[in-house]
């Protein structure tokens, strides 16, 4: 990469930059303070979007975990990688952004939660719900190449994961969420004379939220022992080594909060009053139009899912508040360690060569429309996230230091964006192997561009029948600059806004004959978008 100098001239080539991406779990893209929080006080999250540019409309292509990150990682829809829901690990030979870093030289590594794998959760759950015949295409990878992230793996000693986990180098895990997270996480916390039995989980806890007692608690470990500062320790760990070995880097920060359980330590457990909480303008949204399942859950307010705690239900106002007030807790902590993590950065003399990210995987509902988590809604709360992305001196700007002029753009933005973006950044080129869905943001990074996507697309599958429609659960939405289309496979009704008129989304136009044209247009739009999103395989022959 070459910049000009002040006269036009081709000046010496500037190294390839370094990028740190910061990536937290369920984060909604309105609770952090540069996505305009009026309670949630997050000053070093906030230095990155002060630093960059914040994507105002940046959605998923998948609002659940697996699929999601596995997006971001290829750069392609779930339907194409395969990770259509959790319970799918993406395949050991699948192409990734960071195995093209890889390739190029840069130094690569994970800390954090990954979940590209398996946890290990219920084994057998496939075999349960679709019988025990052989797949349709016979497994490439040895025994064991998708349980690296398995906790019970874990458990049993120390794992040394392969020198390539999807390009990553080097991967220090820390699987599943909040006090009860394993992985290599594990090991160290044993290491350190915790007994996980007497210490961690809503059994143990020192405080616990009654109305919601097993998601809602003050965890036994102290601050210093918990997953947050784990991953800060071990991202600022490799922050040092890489500086002094002198390659570029690559350092992905994977932080398991603030998905539930809501259990910040310490000091971080009372840091928000739920009495300051807001409650979101649609909280009270009467569903008089809705799917079934939405308007089914109104019926038991205040009644989470028994057993399946990642089921959207609908709580109390003072449910939602408290569950709120220890979520803002877990994010505040979270910005402690991103100060570490920026305070290495220039500590060490990388600040001034680093893109930084700092996104999350899905949103979470958090009482809009009544309703908190996720599953089955690709409303706002759950399919839009914060993204900030902060370039350093010597790529896209082409300016002198760090840019602080907090450029925000309301271009619609995909996560197959990202894989794009890094790749253009890094390597000069957005795309790095066939099949990448992605488009690079660098033109609205430096200001070259405005326009973002037409459209974006967002899949949902799931592995049972959520809906009683007689077949397990697929969704397809389509957003646009003004409008939001969900179709649900087997159901008559489906969810159609008009995001100008309704920016909340609630009323629902898709049996309303005012949306009749808007019905047609959205629905051609969505066909045209699935029609565009079909894999390309590479030809061998004209045969």
């Amino acid at each position: 990469m070459t910049a000009p100098d002040a006269a036009g001239r081709d000046a010496a080539p500037t190294a390839p930059p370094n990028v740190v991406f910061i990536i937290t779990d369920q984060q909604r893209a309105d609770h952090v303070g540069f996505g305009g929080n009026p309670v949630l006080d997050t000053p070093n999250i906030d230095r990155i979007a002060a630093a960059g540019t914040v994507f105002d409309r940046a959605y998923v292509a998948n609002p659940i975990c697996m699929p999601n990150r596995s997006s971001i990682l290829t750069g392609r829809m779930p339907s194409r990688h395969g990770v259509r829901f959790n319970g799918i690990s993406l395949d050991w030979g699948a192409n990734t952004f960071v195995r093209a870093l890889r390739e190029a030289g840069y130094r690569t590594a994970l800390v954090g939660k990954s979940h590209l794998q398996n946890m290990g959760h219920m084994p057998g759950v496939g075999t349960a719900l679709f019988g025990d015949r052989p797949p349709a295409t016979s497994p490439r990878w040895p025994d064991g190449w998708d349980a690296w992230e398995d906790l019970e793996r874990h458990r049993t000693g120390p794992v040394d994961v392969p020198a390539d986990f999807y390009g990553f180098d080097h991967v220090d895990l820390v699987v599943d969420h909040a006090d009860e997270a394993g992985g290599h996480y594990h090991q160290w916390l044993v290491a350190q004379g915790v007994d996980r039995a007497a210490m961690c989980g809503p059994d143990n806890a020192l405080e616990r939220y009654e109305g919601w007692p097993t998601q809602v608690y003050k965890t036994a470990l102290p601050p210093e022992l918990h997953p947050t500062s784990y991953v800060t320790m071990r991202a600022v760990e490799q922050l040092e080594a890489a500086a002094a070995g002198g390659a570029p880097f690559f350092l992905h920060v994977g932080y398991p909060d603030p998905h539930h359980p809501f259990t910040p330590p310490g000091e971080w457990y009372h840091r928000y009053d739920p009495a300051d909480v807001g409650v979101p303008e649609s909280f009270d949204d009467p569903h008089t139009d809705s799917m079934p399942h939405f308007q089914a859950l109104l019926t038991r307010r205040g009644s989470p899912h028994p057993v399946f705690t990642p089921a959207m239900w609908a709580p109390t106002e003072e449910q939602l508040r408290e569950a709120t007030a220890r979520e803002y807790g877990s994010i505040a902590f979270i910005d402690h360690g991103v100060g570490q993590i920026l305070g290495a950065l220039d500590r060490l003399g990388l600040a001034e060569n680093t893109v930084v990210v700092f996104t999350t995987d899905h949103g979470d509902m958090f009482g809009d429309h009544g309703m908190i988590l996720k599953a089955v809604t690709h409303y706002d709360a759950v399919i839009r996230t914060p993204l900030a992305i902060a370039t350093p001196a010597g790529t896209a700007t082409g300016t002198e230091g760090r840019r602080t002029d907090g450029r925000r753009t309301d271009a619609l933005v995909s996560s197959l964006d990202l894989s794009a973006t890094l790749l253009d950044l890094c390597l000069g080129s957005p795309a790095a192997y066939h099949g990448m869905e992605g488009r690079s943001l660098v033109p609205l990074l430096d200001g070259s561009g405005t326009e973002g996507r037409d459209d974006v697309l967002v899949e949902e599958d799931e592995m049972i029948d959520v809906l009683g429609s007689g077949r397990p659960l697929r969704m397809r939405t389509l957003v646009t600059g003004s409008a939001r289309l969900t179709l649900y496979d087997g159901m008559a009704h489906a969810e159609l806004f008009d995001r100008t008129e309704d920016p909340n989304e609630l009323r629902n136009l898709w049996a309303d004959p005012a949306g009749r044209a808007l019905r047609a247009e959205m629905t051609e739009r969505l066909a045209q978008a699935l029609l565009r999103a079909d894999d390309e395989p590479v030809p061998t022959h004209f045969a």
